[in-house]
């Protein structure tokens, strides 16, 4: 947002015929011409770049910096691996340690870029695990990975201090807080001590509360403000801007409508200045909307939703399905450039 209350959304577009004048977008495979300019109780406008304030296009067209090694010009899938007895869509399947390394092991060997490890369910009404409990579900599981071998990227999907630093003492070199920072001062200063890059979430509440009739003045423009907010809170803390990414949250204190409203404008993330990460996998709304009604059935759906972001520029991917998603991405990125990549 900008000094005058005013939002810049770039048009994206990706394909091979690129025209003169148009930028990139965040170093990436998109390219944007236009953007929509938003404001709270305004009509929203198109403009020509050119029309766009100098920072604005900075923060759109800036290359990201790798994270954890990663270069993000291209799509990078985070695949999630809940070790816990009661998450929505594979609660019990991997809450043993043993299945949980073995199920990390199929997401390397599919070509996972970052295998996202939670010890706490985030289901809405879910209620919050002692940290001496949820350190016993994480833990053994990312010795386990490192002693196979495994040397892809871990996140630490965590609300806590103590549970990311016995993460991190196991091998994480990610945190992902779903409640964007707020649930423990601690965690910043953690991340900011071990040099980590974070992932920042928006949500509305906590789990356990998030769904119970969520309301937003406007949610498109709440979130962004929110994670606007919240980075500017973790580069004081001593986090640079060049290792946060900022996650809109779809499902997270959200009904069906919020989620598509965040859904159709995802581009606007961008104009944060750093990577956008997109966890829609299995959500419920996928399932109201198709029809498949358990949450293992939504993966033509989570597939959708995924290449629609990838459209928007959206540098990450949570998923529960990763070889399916990898493949998925992998034919979207050859058809739009029209060669095999």
């Amino acid at each position: 947002m900008t000094a005058d209350g005013l939002y810049f959304r770039p048009l994206v577009q990706v394909g091979p015929a690129r025209p003169k004048g148009a930028l990139r977008l965040a170093g990436g495979w998109g390219w944007f011409t236009d953007i929509e300019v938003l404001g709270r109780g305004q009509m929203p406008r198109v403009i020509p770049l050119t029309q766009a304030p100098g920072t604005v296009l900075d923060a759109l067209s800036q290359p990201r910096t790798d994270i954890g090694g990663l270069s993000l010009n291209q799509p990078r899938i985070m695949g999630i691996l809940n070790a816990t007895p009661d998450s929505f869509s594979d609660g019990g399947l991997h809450a043993g340690a043993a299945d949980a390394v073995a199920a990390g092991l199929r997401m390397v060997a599919a070509g996972v870029d970052v295998i996202d490890i939670g010890g706490e369910s985030t289901r809405p009404g879910a209620a919050t695990v002692p940290v001496d409990e949820e350190i016993g579900r994480v833990v053994p599981v990312i010795d386990g990975l490192r002693a196979a071998g495994a040397d892809t990227l871990i996140s630490n999907d965590t609300r806590k201090a103590a549970v990311a630093e016995a993460a991190i003492g196991a091998g994480a070199g990610l945190i992902n807080d779903v409640s964007g920072f707020t649930y423990d001062p601690a965690l910043a200063p953690l991340a900011a001590t071990w040099e980590l890059p974070v992932c920042v979430m928006h949500a509305l509440g906590d789990p356990a509360t998030m769904q119970q009739d969520p309301r937003y003045d406007d949610v498109l423009l709440d979130v962004y403000d929110f994670l606007a907010l919240q980075i500017e809170t973790l580069v004081r803390a001593g986090i640079p801007r060049r290792r946060i990414i900022a996650d809109p949250g779809i499902g997270f204190g959200k009904t069906l409508a919020h989620n598509l409203t965040l859904l159709s404008r995802l581009s606007l993330f961008h104009a944060l200045g750093v990577p956008v990460l997109l966890g829609a996998s299995r959500k419920r709304f996928i399932g109201t909307i198709s029809g498949a009604e358990a949450a293992d059935a939504r993966l033509p759906g989570s597939v959708g939703v995924g290449l629609a972001a990838l459209s928007h520029g959206v540098q990450m991917l949570r998923v529960h399905d990763v070889p399916e998603t990898l493949q998925a991405v992998a034919l979207w990125r050859s058809a739009m450039a029209g060669r095999q990549i």
